[in-house]
C-alpha cells in the first residue's frame, strides 16, 4: 500500500476558499439581519434574532459548501 501524502496546494486552497466564503456569507448574514430590523422598525431584540437566523442560514449553507468542495477535490497524493 503506498503512502498518500498531502497536496498541500489543494489543501491551501480548499482552505482559502472556505475562510473567504465564510466572512462573505456571515457578513451578509449580519448586515441583513440589521438592515431589515432597521427598515420595519422593529428594535434591537428583533435585529439580534434575525442576525441569528440569518448566520444558522449562513452557516447551513457554508457546511453544505465545504462538504460538496471536499467530495470533488483532491486532497492527498498517491495511494
Amino acid at each position: 500500500m503506498a503512502a498518500r501524502r498531502t497536496n498541500w496546494r489543494n489543501l491551501i486552497m480548499v482552505v482559502s476558499l472556505g475562510i473567504l466564503i465564510a466572512v462573505e456569507l456571515f457578513g451578509v448574514a449580519l448586515a441583513s439581519g440589521w438592515a431589515l430590523a432597521g427598515l420595519f422598525e422593529l428594535g434591537a431584540i428583533v435585529s439580534y434574532v434575525l442576525m441569528a437566523l440569518f448566520s444558522l442560514l449562513a452557516g447551513y449553507a457554508m457546511v453544505n459548501l465545504m462538504r460538496r468542495v471536499l467530495k470533488i477535490e483532491r486532497l492527498t497524493e498517491g495511494g
